[in-house]
């Protein structure tokens, strides 16, 4: 289960991140920006929130991340909680 809870994680920060760039950032769709997950990553499914500038990434049952547009830093991660 650890390296695949690993994988989970480190696939939607990623597919967070970079949809949100592409996203607020770029301007295009989040349905566009799902193009450019990179493979292996069919599993995480994107979602945009376009009042918070935010996009959720998931990996089913296993982890999700959340990145948030900040003016002046690009779009950026939620903080991990331990």
């Amino acid at each position: 289960r650890a390296p695949a809870q690993g994988y989970a994680q480190t696939a939607t920060a990623y597919s967070a991140r970079v949809a949100c760039s592409c996203r607020f950032v770029a301007g295009r769709s989040l349905d566009d920006c799902a193009k450019d997950k990179l493979e292996g990553m069919e599993l995480v499914t994107l979602v945009d929130d376009v009042e918070a500038k935010s996009v959720t990434a998931r990996f089913p049952l296993m982890a999700d991340d959340t990145a948030f547009y900040r003016e002046g830093y690009g779009c950026v991660l939620q903080r991990w909680e331990d």
